[in-house]
């Protein structure tokens, strides 16, 4: 209990750390999406002086990452909910407010005194709404409405548990032995001390087994712990979800539905600018590796563009979903990851194609939304013609059937045979 006891005091020290140094205005452009955090952190020396495993230190700054996130999401709707009945406020002023608290960048300028500077598109946007409203006088009253319903600086003083990571435990058996040999295998979990390489075990009451974060608290008085499993996610369901539509996955575009629409048109770039990252830093990690080349900045740069890419995928599933409004999607079954290599270019780049991840992200909205994901065979979805069902070819994105004539963007003709082989599917 003693040495449980240490981590969730370390950990209580490393979050009122993380609260003290960004939980104020200053920091609001660092909280997204939280690795120049990490990597100040890092640099801090604060692990390092406490000797705590990584596993607990970033998983304590992510933690209390959140809950100045959470804490801003409360100013925010409580600054939202105050503009709308704000009778000294006309429409256009209240619109603008809106824009400030939504978008991030504007947010933090503001509170910040900064000149705004967004993306080019939503800069247009924002140059739009400023037509003919007194900025200045909106922006103080923003800033005395902060300063006014926005929590001081957080603070805590329990220490009676800790997040946990999957690389931080694992579950086993244990052996108590007695003179007479007489062995008893108890259940129980092993879990990650303070000291290097070692691990504390505790008997467990139930034979369950997870592999996902879980939350010890501590129960010093009665010398045991409690396991906190998260709980699978609350549904939705929307009456006016009705419809019944295919989807084609692609490396470019990410999602083509069978009436055309396209979802995610930016996924080729950012992916392909992963790709790029990973060649180049494999080939440089190669030709150093003999220098001792160090794998920090690497990991750093590939977290970014991992969560650019994360980011973007979560965005355009959500959009489509808001969109197409379905009650069932029908999706072909996505192929393995090609082994051949006799074109290793080609190979490199369609091989680490993520889509696994936008397969489970689809799966986790889908499941958030009460939306039915049925999988199709998807042998030959490409070159079948979804018109007549002919073997047709397709020169480029455009696919064309020699024997009825149809010709469309061949994700869509992919889509189209996605839902036909569905709904037959179904009907038998």
């Amino acid at each position: 209990m003693k040495k449980l006891q240490e981590i969730a005091d370390d950990y209580r020290r490393v979050k009122n750390y993380v609260y003290t140094r960004y939980g104020g205005i200053g920091s609001l452009s660092k909280l997204y999406p939280g690795y120049t955090v990490q990597n100040e952190m890092t640099n801090s020396g604060l692990r390092a002086k406490l000797a705590m495993p990584s596993v607990y230190f970033y998983r304590a700054v992510f933690d209390a990452l959140g809950d100045i996130k959470s804490q801003w999401a409360r100013t925010k709707s409580k600054l939202l909910k105050l503009i709308a009945r704000n009778e000294n406020l006309n429409a256009q002023e209240k619109h603008y407010l809106r824009f400030l608290l939504k978008a991030n960048n504007a947010f933090d300028a503001v509170l910040n005194q900064k000149p705004i500077e967004l993306p080019q598109e939503m800069q247009d946007k924002y140059e739009e709404l400023a037509v003919e409203i007194d900025l200045e006088k909106l922006h103080r009253y923003l800033n005395r409405q902060v300063r006014k319903y926005h929590v001081r600086m957080m603070h805590t003083d329990k220490a009676d548990g800790f997040y946990i990571t999957e690389k931080a435990y694992r579950y086993g058996e244990s052996q108590n032995g007695c003179e007479s040999n007489f062995h008893t295998k108890r259940h129980g979990i092993y879990i990650a001390t303070k000291e290097n390489r070692k691990r504390v075990f505790i008997p467990l009451t139930d034979e369950n087994a997870y592999t996902k974060q879980l939350y010890i608290r501590l129960l010093p008085e009665s010398n045991g712990i409690e396991i906190h499993i998260p709980i699978a996610i609350k549904t939705k369901t929307h009456w006016d979800y009705t419809n019944e539509i295919g989807l084609s996955v692609g490396i470019l575009c990410m999602l083509s539905t069978h009436e055309g629409n396209v979802y995610g048109a930016q996924f080729g770039a950012l992916h392909q600018e992963w790709v790029e990252y990973m060649s180049m830093a494999a080939g440089t990690y190669r030709r150093e590796k003999e220098n001792n080349a160090g794998r920090k900045k690497y990991l750093a740069r590939k977290a970014k563009l991992d969560a650019k890419i994360e980011s973007y995928v979560n965005q355009e599933i959500n959009r489509m979903i808001q969109t197409e409004k379905p009650k069932i999607i029908y999706l072909p079954k996505l192929p393995a990851n090609s082994s051949a290599g006799h074109n290793r270019k080609i190979n490199y780049s369609v091989g680490i194609w993520r889509k696994g991840l936008i397969r489970e992200r689809l799966q986790q909205k889908c499941l958030e939304h009460s939306v039915q994901l049925v999988e199709v065979f998807g042998k030959g979805i490409s070159s079948e013609c979804s018109v007549c069902g002919a073997e047709g070819r397709y020169s480029g994105d455009v696919f064309r059937c020699s024997i009825c004539g149809y010709q469309a963007d061949k994700k869509v003709n992919a889509a189209r045979n996605a839902i036909k082989r569905g709904q037959e599917k179904a009907d038998h």
